[in-house]
């Protein structure tokens, strides 16, 4: 088996769409589902989200919605949007990061109409999924710990964002790098062509005031 650690945030739509897609992978990949928060991944590298971008917003909400559609993929942005995703991912955590949990909830966070945001979608959502006293779950202080741990874990290995695949200690980020992995799943020795090693040396030709 091959271990693949798939980094994600209930937040993001591209992480629920490749969620869709992970079939593609070899049948003898062994996905481990590690939530983070993305908030956390952007304020550790001084980055913003898409969100915080007026008209990069915008084309995030249609660029999700016409890749979901021509992938097959049900999908509608919920009524709120960004919302909180701790509740979703400390459940995820108190769940032991079972993938069928996973998968229902971002299905209900991204099919169903439902505002994540509002105590009442939430409620809609952990009674969509089948779960009970999700609430007495996720305020374990053992799981909320986790998933700090998990989110410093991802910055210490590199992590800036969310989805993102991780193999072999090679990240693949985004939706779109799925094929790429598919890719470096073929054949191990993708990265070590003379051109990719130079990669690895490219020079900073300015310096990048922020």
């Amino acid at each position: 088996m091959r271990s693949i650690k798939f980094y994600f945030d209930y937040v993001s739509p591209f992480s629920y769409i490749l969620n869709e897609q992970l079939h593609r992978l070899p049948s003898d990949a062994d996905v481990q589902y590690v939530p983070v928060l993305f908030a956390g991944l952007l304020k550790h590298w001084g980055n913003v989200g898409p969100v915080d971008i007026e008209r990069k917003k915008l084309f995030t909400y249609r660029m999700s919605t016409w890749v979901a559609s021509n992938l097959g993929v049900k999908f509608h942005t919920p009524p709120s949007h960004p919302f909180n995703p701790l509740p979703y991912l400390r459940l995820s955590i108190a769940m032991n990061n079972d993938e069928k949990v996973i998968t229902n909830l971002f299905r209900a966070i991204w099919t169903q109409n439902i505002d994540p945001a509002t105590v009442e979608g939430r409620n809609a959502i952990w009674c969509e999924i089948g779960i009970e006293n999700v609430e007495k779950k996720i305020t374990d202080v053992s799981i909320k710990n986790a998933l700090i741990k998990n989110t410093q874990e991802a910055t210490s290995t590199g992590i800036f964002g969310v989805p993102t695949l991780m193999i072999d200690d090679q990240m693949f980020w985004g939706l779109d790098s799925l094929d790429f992995l598919l890719d470096y799943l073929s054949d191990s020795d993708l990265f070590q062509t003379e051109e990719m090693k130079r990669l690895e040396s490219i020079r900073y030709g300015v310096a990048v005031r922020r």
